[in-house]
């Protein structure tokens, strides 16, 4: 009986040279264009503003500095009394703290020891440093090269009334607290927390906590997700894992829509017989785009559910913190209203290993970056498989290898993804 030559094979996800996939430019780009910021606000405590996204304007009600103040520790002097030829004389007639204001004129001739922040007394313009007088008893001698109003701050300086202090879209971080305590502003209004809803899909998961069988996994995704989420800053809710049966990965489409503003699966989106959240999202909603040419994280699944927006990510651990991390994060920022670049900086740095790599992707390598007297290096947290977190755990950046990149040798200049830039 005659036989065919060759195997008839479906197409798949792992199909070369990625048919379908989009760049990771343009998927970034897609996602982009297709959110909005949530709708709504609310007034919280200055305490508890801290990561929010902020709403409205800010104006300052008082000036900073609220008083003209010493700028150093020093002498208050009348700055006409600086003499240009040679060293001059005064005579010291009080001291003044900060808090604790000279209710007198300084005249001509009289100086007024002063710390840091103290209002300036009346009559006084200028600021002498304490390490350039030389102090004699009640008086002190100041030699030139001074020049009137020096170390001296003035009302208002930093702000005056009226001036905008925070711009909506701003991220309140711990600077920002204490700037608004300094404005006396005991409450501010931001944008109010995006929800997100997330679970993992898989018959082979178990919880913490669970026995598990032969064949069987702990669940690593939801506790990577969770942390990025909480360090986003959004509103969690965890549903936990669902197993690959149609009716319950539809239940659990349906349950997460109705709460929350985004949805994130882990796992499912590939093109087995028991990978049903892209078909179900066909379903229920609808995909924009389920392949991205990456490495890790080809298959990865971008669409609606109802009103919330959905990303179907891949199951493999590191896989999901790259997607995360490029696609995922950037779009919540967007959501938040956060007013920031769609990604964190980048850095060149020296490789000091071999990678091999196929163009036509964009890869991200894990790697350790430390300084040197050259600038950055950058070394290989091998291993790089995308099920291994151990190498995630080790790292401290991603090598970003661009689309067209071929391999790269040892001494190459890349590009580099600090972790620290990253949520």
């Amino acid at each position: 009986m005659a036989t065919e030559s060759r195997i008839k094979r479906t197409p798949n996800c792992v199909d070369s040279p990625y048919a379908g996939a989009l760049s990771v430019g343009d998927a970034r780009a897609r996602i982009h264009t297709a959110i909005e910021p949530v709708v709504g606000d609310e007034c919280v405590a200055l305490r508890d503003a801290l990561s929010r996204i902020l709403y409205e304007p800010i104006c300052s009600p008082i000036n900073v500095p609220s008083h003209t103040n010493s700028a150093v520790d020093g002498y208050a002097i009348r700055g006409a009394d600086l003499s240009q030829i040679g060293i001059a004389e005064w005579d010291i007639v009080a001291t003044v703290l900060a808090g604790r204001p000279y209710t007198k004129t300084v005249e001509s001739g009289e100086a007024v020891r002063i710390m840091t922040g103290a209002k300036m007394p009346l009559g006084a313009d200028t600021v002498i440093m304490q390490e350039h007088v030389e102090l004699r008893g009640d008086t002190i001698c100041i030699g030139q090269a001074h020049r009137p109003g020096e170390n001296v701050r003035a009302a208002g300086e930093d702000l005056a009334v009226g001036d905008t202090v925070l711009r909506p879209g701003k991220r309140l971080t711990p600077a920002d607290l204490g700037l608004l305590g300094s404005l006396g502003i005991a409450e501010v209004r931001v944008r109010r927390t995006v929800r997100v809803a997330f679970f993992s899909t898989g018959d082979e998961l178990r919880s913490i906590g669970e026995i598990i069988g032969d064949g069987e996994i702990y669940d690593s995704n939801r506790y990577t997700l969770y942390g990025m989420l909480t360090r986003s800053g959004v509103e969690l809710i965890d549903m936990g894992v669902v197993r690959d049966r149609p009716q319950e990965i539809e239940n659990a489409f349906r349950q997460a829509a109705d709460c929350a503003d985004v949805v994130i699966t882990s796992g499912g989106v590939s093109v087995g017989e028991a990978d049903y959240v892209t078909s179900t999202l066909e379903n229920l909603g609808q995909i924009d785009f389920w392949k991205i040419a990456m490495k890790p994280g080809r298959p990865l699944a971008f669409g609606r559910l109802g009103d919330a927006v959905f990303f179907g990510l891949p199951g493999n651990p590191v896989a999901v913190m790259v997607t995360f991390y490029q696609f995922v994060q950037p779009a919540l920022m967007k959501l938040m209203g956060w007013v920031a670049p769609d990604m964190p900086p980048m850095v060149k740095a020296t490789c000091r290993f071999r990678i091999r790599k196929k163009s036509g992707r964009t890869e991200f390598t894990r790697g350790i970056m430390s300084g040197s007297a050259d600038g950055y290096v950058v070394e290989s947290a091998a291993p790089q498989g995308s099920g291994i977190l151990r190498s995630m755990s080790a790292a401290n950046c991603f090598i970003v290898l661009p689309h067209e990149q071929g391999d790269v040798e040892p001494g190459m200049e890349v590009e580099v993804q600090p972790f620290a830039g990253l949520i």
